[in-house]
């Protein structure tokens, strides 16, 4: 274990692939005294339970500004994989063959058909291809599909490589990783951080990133230290099959779940998205329901031997798009969490973003409906009496 500062120029609190990015992003641009502070183990949580998919195009229904920083980060991915494996040697096996989206009913059609309108109006890279088509790609893929939408810049990447990656990345950078270790309140005076308590000892520092996850919401209770940003865990259950040989070679979409194929000749499919609390067991009726999801797109997988099974707790704000940004109400103090299911998607633009931040550099001012104070703005407005989306806030947008 990293032997425990007493200062730091920054603490990162929260160590999955955000707190990574951002760390080794902060060392890219020369800061030399970073520390990250995970409470369990690097990655250990949602980022391991993820499965990698780097599909913007796929999941979207319009082309709003989240859409647009979510494109601006899987298109950074090919650099941010090269780069990670000229320093660690590691390849996080970033897939280039594109994402197919099946619909196997009449509504299923519709709303493809409508993200195929405007996508091509939007002059986005997808295709439509005929059942025919699509089995010529996928052999393996279900008899009874009635429309294919195939996205050739949407990707994967094998997430648990990636942590792993960013760990050594870091490592090798210099940047302090405590794991093990809690944050258990914030030391704040006048209006500014000052530093962090831990179940270690206390950091001095003037700049603490607030990249926790799920547990963001615990971070300043019972005293209330940092403002309500309103973090709640989702959890999603995954089932990982034993495909050897492979059934697939692209990421699958249906409406209901997805398949993944990894190179090592596992078949991830997925996934739950549960109101369940902390509580992160998986259950009979999630295995079910992403069974179900993954016979539909392949029914070959009822061959396959199910080969393990989790669960992990994304992290999700209100209003459902990222918290990424400084925080006004206290200085030093800068958000990233609220990802949900895009963490492993954002990691290389939110690492830039924060990073910039945090040296001086500037934030973006096309960014601020990402910004933590669109909360505290949006209590304001409401205690004079105006409806949220007055303030600003994006009270519509979609869960993905």
């Amino acid at each position: 274990m990293t032997d425990f500062p007493k200062t730091s120029d920054v603490v990162i609190i929260g160590g999955g692939v955000i707190g990574l990015a951002i760390a080794r992003e902060l060392s890219r641009r020369g800061v030399r005294d970073a520390t990250l502070i995970e409470r369990a183990g690097l990655g250990a949580e949602a980022s391991s339970a993820a499965a990698g998919m780097l599909a913007p195009q796929a999941e979207a229904d319009q082309a709003d500004a989240f859409f647009y920083l979510t494109c601006r980060s899987r298109d950074k991915y090919p650099g941010f994989a090269a780069d990670l494996l000229s320093e660690t040697a590691i390849d996080i096996e970033l897939e280039t063959t594109g994402t197919l989206y099946l619909g196997f009913t009449e509504d299923d059609a519709r709303e493809l058909q409508k993200r195929y309108q405007w996508q091509m109006e939007a002059g986005l890279p997808v295709q439509m291809l005929t059942p025919a088509e699509a089995r010529e790609l996928e052999p393996n893929v279900s008899p009874d599909v009635q429309i294919v939408l195939k996205f050739p810049f949407d990707t994967q990447v094998e997430n648990r490589r990636l942590v792993t990656a960013l760990a050594v990345a870091n490592q090798l950078a210099g940047v302090r990783l405590l794991t093990d270790t809690t944050v258990t309140s914030l030391n704040i005076s006048h209006g500014r951080i000052q530093g962090v308590v831990t179940t270690r000892g206390s950091i001095a520092t003037e700049n603490v990133v607030v990249a926790g996850g799920a547990w963001v919401s615990m971070l300043g209770a019972p005293d209330k230290a940092l403002p309500d940003i309103g973090i709640e865990p989702v959890r999603g259950q995954m089932l990982c099959f034993d495909a050897n040989p492979p059934v697939a070679s692209h990421v699958i979409y249906s409406p209901r779940g997805y398949v993944v194929p990894r190179r090592d000749g596992r078949l991830l499919a997925g996934s739950t998205t549960e109101f369940a609390g902390f509580d992160c067991r998986v259950t009979a009726a999630g295995i079910q329901s992403i069974t179900n999801a993954a016979l539909e797109i392949c029914p070959v997988v009822s061959r396959l031997s199910l080969a393990a099974s989790w669960a992990g707790l994304r992290p999700r704000a209100a209003d459902g798009l990222p918290v990424v940004g400084p925080c006004a109400e206290i200085a030093g103090v800068f958000y990233a969490t609220g990802h949900y299911r895009n963490g492993i998607l954002l990691a290389p633009l939110t690492g830039e973003i924060l990073a910039s931040a945090i040296t001086g550099k500037g934030f973006d001012p096309a960014l601020e409906m990402f910004s933590p104070d669109r909360f505290s703005m949006a209590t304001r407005k409401e205690e004079d009496g105006l409806e949220p989306q007055q303030a600003g806030v994006a009270t519509g947008s979609r869960s993905r």
